[in-house]
């Protein structure tokens, strides 16, 4: 039995910076607050609140906080946020992703040129949350091609399309095909960012290679919900988890054998739960056999 592993599977770059940017933190002394998890992984936030780490969920609570370290998450924020901090002066570190930053830069520029903003992404998702409001109050949202589809923009403007760094690039694609059909007029920026495309790309030629997919990941990590998305358009026995003991529990979900298995993992998965779940399947699928 084989096991074959992305190459691009964990942690990107934006991600273990987020994460150094606690602990480095923490080495330091004080008390440390994230504003919103750090990352979308549940099993990292776990480890750093056992070190003291807390979670900030609303701007409510940030106007109650007069002491500490703030640290932005790796996704972003909302311009409010970062006018409650300049305004009540607390102590802060933005670990905001350096490609979600580019993205506030873009929509902030053109808003002020008098662009209607459109993002490609969930309106939803807190990274989405914090472009939207750098985009001033011209601007809409489409998660999808049918959504593309039904899209009315306003006269007299021109269209800026960006997407969330983690969306989906064939969907991205469709709903440039669909601009440049009705012949709008707009620029547009691929943010999408490297790291997504390659894992989106590996998962999609390496689920067409194996008998079984895994793909690891938080429950609110939206890159990989995606990367699980393509890879079910391509292998029917594809199953999400998000530790070593969830694959456990729900080993039975493997109803048919498998010759070769391969895994992938979102980009806030970190490298020790991917090798716990390489060891697992060798060591499962040897015994099953």
């Amino acid at each position: 039995m084989t096991v074959k592993t992305a190459k691009t599977a964990g942690f990107c770059f934006g991600v273990e910076r987020a994460v150094n940017t606690v602990y480095e933190a923490l080495d330091k002394g004080g008390d440390i607050y994230t504003y919103g998890p750090i990352i979308h992984n549940e099993t990292v936030i776990s480890e750093l609140a056992e070190k003291g780490v807390k979670v900030i969920k609303s701007p409510e609570e940030l106007k109650d906080l007069d002491q500490g370290t703030v640290i932005i998450r790796s996704h972003g924020v909302t311009k409010e946020i970062y006018d409650i901090l300049k305004e009540k002066g607390l102590d802060h570190i933005d670990a905001t992703c350096p490609f979600v930053l580019k993205i506030h830069k873009l929509v902030r520029e053109a808003a002020e040129a008098g662009d209607h903003i459109v993002i490609a992404g969930d309106a939803e998702h807190p990274e989405v949350e914090g472009i939207l409001s750098f985009a001033g109050t011209s601007v809409t949202v489409l998660k999808n091609e049918e959504e593309a589809l039904k899209f009315n923009p306003p006269a007299g403007k021109k269209l800026f399309l960006v997407a969330q760094t983690t969306f989906n690039g064939n969907i991205f694609n469709k709903i440039v095909e669909i601009f440049d059909e009705r012949s709008y007029s707009y620029n547009t920026v691929y943010t999408i960012c490297n790291a997504t495309s390659l894992r989106q790309q590996e998962t999609a030629e390496l689920a067409e290679e194996v008998d079984t997919m895994i793909v690891i990941g938080g429950a609110y990590s939206s890159n990989t919900r995606k990367l699980c998305d393509i890879a079910k358009k391509r292998c029917a026995q594809t199953i999400f988890v998000q530790t070593l003991d969830d694959l456990v529990s729900r080993k039975n979900a493997f109803c048919n054998p498998a010759s070769c298995v391969g895994i992938t993992a979102g980009a806030s998965t970190p490298k020790n739960i991917i090798e716990e779940v390489q060891n697992y399947v060798r060591r499962f699928w040897t015994d099953a056999g």
